[in-house]
């Protein structure tokens, strides 16, 4: 056994012996307990914020133990002692693969608990690994809502050992609940086993959206934008706008609106006029403001020059509209979520964000329903996408069209969350956790709904041709994915 730490600290590979009358399979139990077990990722060409570049991974023990990049003099010697030292090491030849940080979504709806005939945590965390994703936040719009510590811990309960994902739990803001989410945040709910760190951030909704949480209390929006503890994640469309464009609609066509009406009854003045407000206290109060699903190239500009006054406020854009426009409510309510898609001047705007590092994040708002709900009148379907599956394919996808850095997608998708949200996964560096998705850049596939793991068993995407097959996910230094596979 003391031959075996000795091997472990200083990297060597394990040598089994038949002394003492010690087995040699719990020799080999043991020295996986202590982190033996190494696997090389080899030759991959890596993608980080700061560079793109041939090297290989090595992870041991859950954890990225080291990264080797080609573009230093001494690669190929480091990578001969690795194999040197490391003779029973599992060695992937990636030759002609890209690697990246697994994907981290601070924004989806997972369904669970109420509302489990459209989704649960099994089924979506598979569909955000097959999409590259590997940590999750769960939004509190649930049955009964997230908005009480029990509710919180009820959540994380059903999440433990099922879901496949990194999964935790925003807290959502009421009208009443102010006093205790700044508690909570701060201190934690010890009587019902919540730390402070459980909670990634608080959500508020100051448009109503599915669940209906809307929080329009002056003095309890003033209390929440003042957390400064977690981030404040909002959800910006003024209610009585919103409110007075629909009964417009209503006086125009009755019950038959058509849904090229959405992006006018949630119009971009119902987004601009509530975006301004959230701007203002959080420039007000220094809030760690993340402004969630921007739609529209008047609140890129808003945000920008937030951000000169205070630098903590986080832009984040969903796929859908990155991808989406106007012009595709020809696809009726597989196309109606909230915020509206606006028009293709608004798509090209949040394009042109992402490349320029103003999109700071990207929030699926992966938000399940089943196709026999969408098929009701304008009134009566609900708004929300299944999105989360093809993430990182669009993401890809849009890099190549726009000429994009792959290294702008690396931060967008996982590297600035685990900083805003203090996290040691989402970067591939030495320390991190080994949460890692491995895919094809150069193959191309066409979506199609019998892929789809999320229980909905459709996609707003279904038809497309996307680029980027992932072919291997890992979290925690365990394959989840592979081959495209659970």
């Amino acid at each position: 056994y003391k031959g075996i730490d000795w091997a472990a600290e200083n990297g060597f590979g394990l040598i089994i012996t038949l002394d003492c009358g010690i087995k040699a399979n719990e020799k080999v139990e043991y020295a996986r307990e202590k982190g033996i077990d190494m696997i090389i990722l080899d030759k991959a060409t890596i993608v980080t914020s700061e560079k793109e570049a041939v090297g290989t991974v090595i992870i041991e023990n859950g954890l990225i133990s080291d990264v080797l990049w080609s573009d230093r003099e001494d690669y190929d010697f480091r990578r001969h002692m690795l194999t040197q030292k490391n003779p029973d090491a599992e060695v992937w030849n990636l030759e002609g693969k890209h690697l990246m940080a697994g994907g981290i979504d601070a924004h989806v709806h997972f369904r669970e608990p109420g509302l489990t005939h459209k989704a649960d945590m099994v089924t979506e965390s598979k569909a955000a690994v097959a999409g590259g994703v590997t940590t999750v936040f769960d939004m509190p719009n649930t049955r009964p809502a997230t908005i009480t510590p029990e509710a919180l811990k009820g959540k994380m309960e059903l999440a433990e050992g099922r879901a496949l994902t990194k999964t935790a739990f925003h807290i959502g803001a009421t009208n009443d609940n102010t006093d205790m989410i700044c508690t909570l945040v701060r201190e934690g709910d010890p009587a019902n086993g919540i730390k402070a760190e459980d909670i990634p951030g608080v959500k508020v909704f100051m448009g109503s959206s599915t669940g209906n949480m809307l929080v329009d209390h002056g003095a309890s929006l003033d209390r929440l934008f003042a957390i400064k503890e977690k981030p404040v994640l909002v959800h910006c469309e003024d209610e009585d706008t919103i409110k007075a464009n629909l009964a417009a609609a209503v006086e125009r066509y009755g019950d038959d609106i058509p849904f090229t009406e959405h992006e006018h009854i949630r119009s971009r003045r119902a987004c601009i006029k509530s975006s301004i407000k959230a701007l203002e206290m959080a420039i007000k109060h220094g809030t760690k403001l993340v402004l969630c699903h921007i739609s529209t190239k008047e609140e890129i500009e808003m945000a920008r020059a937030a951000k000169t006054n205070n630098p903590s406020i986080t832009a984040e854009t969903s796929c859908n509209y990155l991808w989406f426009s106007n012009e595709d409510y020809r696809m009726g309510s597989l196309v109606k979520c909230n915020p509206a898609v606006k028009t293709p001047g608004d798509r090209e705007a949040l394009r042109n964000a992402l490349a320029e590092g103003l999109i700071d994040t990207i929030g699926s708002d992966h938000a399940p329903h089943l196709l026999s709900e969408k098929e009701g009148s304008y009134k009566d379907a609900p708004s929300g996408l299944p999105s989360i599956q093809q993430s990182l394919p669009v993401l890809l996808t849009i890099a190549y069209q726009e000429e994009i850095p792959l290294g702008r997608i690396a931060s967008a998708f996982s590297e600035k969350a685990a900083e805003l949200y203090g996290l040691n996964r989402g970067k591939v560096e030495k320390g991190y956790e080994a949460d890692l998705v491995i895919f094809d850049y150069d193959k191309e596939f066409t979506v199609k709904a019998e892929d789809q793991y999320s229980k909905c068993g459709w996609t707003p995407y279904e038809g497309v041709t996307l680029r980027g097959v992932i072919e291997t996910v890992f979290i925690d230094g365990d394959v989840v994915l592979k081959d495209g596979r659970i």
